[in-house]
């Protein structure tokens, strides 16, 4: 990697950590805090939350009719969503020790922990809960197939590409033919 390329690549980690502070900071204000890595909030917090928490019925009165109608669509999503789930977990539980790639934890990218908030109904819940395992499953898969492509095939695409992962700044430059013989086993070594 460049030297430019990796200071800016150094410079989007110390932001990331910045914006990790910066949340910190306004959590704080929230009023709960982690013990065990399980959410507690005060008695007193708790029960605010409760009185601001949304009756199902009128949750439910209030939804425009094409929302309730695609309710059934948005939730058969979690069909393959499981069985992703279960494909990528078995092929990272056969293939990275033998290609000798770090694992991914999945605990680092599944968080369910809305649950926790009493200002949510039942239904709010149950939609955090997807959109968290969602979110954070394609985020698990992707890292995993980040860490596959960096293994297998860590070479630049010739277009540009929205959402790159974490991994593609090291990856050799498109057409760079001598650097990818030079470099493949390095960067297949710094996967593990």
């Amino acid at each position: 990697m460049s030297d430019k390329v990796s200071n800016l690549v150094e410079r989007i980690h110390a932001l990331q950590d910045e914006l990790e502070e910066e949340f910190g900071r306004r959590r704080s204000a929230f009023e709960y805090r982690l013990e065990s890595g399980r959410v507690v909030f005060e008695k007193e917090v708790r029960q605010r939350h409760k009185a601001l928490q949304q009756r199902l019925s009128s949750y439910l009165a209030q939804a425009r009719p094409l929302v309730v109608l695609t309710a059934p669509v948005i939730y058969s999503v979690i069909v393959p969503l499981v069985l992703l789930d279960i494909f990528v977990t078995v092929y990272q539980a056969i293939c990275f020790p033998v290609y000798r790639i770090e694992k991914v934890r999945r605990a680092e990218y599944i968080s369910l922990d809305r649950r926790h908030l009493a200002y949510l109904n039942g239904l709010e819940k149950l939609n955090c809960a997807y959109c968290g395992y969602g979110n954070g499953l394609l985020a698990y898969a992707r890292e995993i197939a980040a860490r596959t492509e960096q293994y297998w095939c860590p070479i630049k695409h010739a277009k540009h590409m929205a959402g790159r992962h974490s991994h593609y700044p090291d990856f050799v430059e498109y057409g760079d033919a001598h650097g990818y013989q030079n470099r493949k086993q390095e960067l297949r070594k710094s996967s593990d």
